[in-house]
C-alpha cells in the first residue's frame, strides 16, 4: 500500500475513533442531570408524539470539534476551516433548537418572511450556516469564485442533512451514506487530510446512532446542521471543480424539491429506501 494510503487510514481511524470517544463522553455528560421525564428547554416530541432530547445535536457538535481540534493530519487552515464549519452550524442550529417557531417553514418560507421585514429563527440560521459556510471555504479555496461555490455548497449540505432528520436515525444514516464513499475515495487516491477530515463526523455520527435509532434523542438542527456541513467541507477539498459544481446543482435540486416533495413521502413508497430507512428502527404504530 502506497505511504500516502497508510497514512490516510491512519488519519482516518484517529479521526473517527476521537469523534466517537468525544461524542459518546459528550452525551453522557450533558444527559447526566437530565430528569426521567424528559421536561424543559432540549426536549421536543418526536413523530410518535413522545419526548426526546435534542442534546444528541450539542454532543455530536462537541465530539466532531474535539476531534477536528486533534486528528493528526489535517493542516492548521483545514482545521480551522473544520471548526467553523461544523460549530458554526451548529451554534446557529442550536439558536433555532431553542428558539425556533413554525409561523415560517422552509427556505421560501423564510427568505420571504425576511423580505418582509421579519427576522425569523430561520433566517438567522440560514444567514449563520451562510456565514459559517463561506468563512471556512475561504480557508480552503482558491480565489473569490471557489470561496463562493464552496461556501454556497458547505452551508447547503448543512441545510439539506437537517431536511432528513425528520425520523429516528435517518440524518445519520443519509451522513454514513454519503460520507462512507467520501472517505473511501479520499483513501483510494491517497489525500490522507481529506480521509481523516471526512472521518472525523462519521465517528461521531456512528457513535450516537443507538440513540437516535432507539428513540431516546435525536440531532435536532444544532447535530444535523454541523453533520452536513462538515461532510460538505470534506466533499469540498476532495471533488475537482466539475464535482463541486456537481455537488452544489445536486444539493440545490434537492432543496428546491424539499419545498414541494415530502422526503418522508418519497422514502416510504420505495421499497429499498424504506428498508434503509427502517433498518434498526422501532417498528411503525399500527393505525
Amino acid at each position: 500500500m502506497p505511504a500516502s494510503r497508510t497514512r490516510g487510514l491512519l488519519y482516518a481511524i484517529a479521526g473517527a475513533a476521537i469523534g466517537a470517544v468525544a461524542a459518546r463522553a459528550a452525551y453522557t455528560a450533558f444527559t447526566r442531570d437530565r430528569p426521567a421525564d424528559l421536561s424543559g428547554r432540549w426536549t421536543r416530541k418526536n413523530h410518535r408524539g413522545e419526548p426526546i432530547t435534542l442534546l444528541e445535536g450539542p454532543a455530536f457538535a462537541a465530539g466532531a470539534s474535539a476531534a477536528a481540534a486533534l486528528t493528526p493530519g489535517l493542516t492548521p487552515r483545514v482545521r480551522a476551516a473544520a471548526l467553523l464549519a461544523g460549530a458554526g452550524s451548529a451554534t446557529v442550529g442550536a439558536y433555532d433548537d431553542l428558539y425556533g417557531t413554525t409561523s415560517s417553514k422552509g427556505f421560501k418560507g423564510h427568505l420571504s418572511a425576511l423580505a418582509r421585514g421579519e427576522v425569523t429563527s430561520g433566517a438567522v440560521k440560514i444567514l449563520g450556516i451562510g456565514a459559517s459556510g463561506l468563512a471556512a471555504a475561504a480557508l480552503v479555496s482558491e480565489g473569490p469564485l471557489d470561496t463562493l461555490a464552496n461556501g454556497v455548497t458547505i452551508a447547503g449540505t448543512a441545510n439539506l442533512a437537517n431536511l432528513f432528520d425528520l425520523r429516528p436515525g435517518r440524518a445519520i444514516k443519509v451522513g454514513l451514506l454519503t460520507g462512507g464513499p467520501l472517505l473511501a475515495a479520499a483513501l483510494f487516491r491517497g489525500s490522507p487530510a481529506t480521509a481523516a477530515l471526512a472521518a472525523v463526523p462519521l465517528g461521531a455520527a456512528a457513535a450516537l446512532l443507538p440513540e437516535d435509532l432507539g428513540e431516546r434523542a435525536m440531532l435536532g438542527d444544532a447535530g444535523a446542521n454541523a453533520l452536513g456541513a462538515l461532510l460538505g467541507l470534506a466533499a469540498v477539498t476532495q471533488l475537482g471543480r466539475p464535482g463541486r459544481y456537481a455537488l452544489l446543482g445536486t444539493v440545490a435540486a434537492l432543496t428546491a424539491a424539499a419545498e414541494k416533495v415530502s422526503f418522508t413521502k418519497v422514502i416510504a413508497g420505495n421499497r429499498v429506501l424504506n428498508g434503509i430507512d427502517m433498518l434498526g428502527r422501532r417498528p411503525v404504530d399500527p393505525v
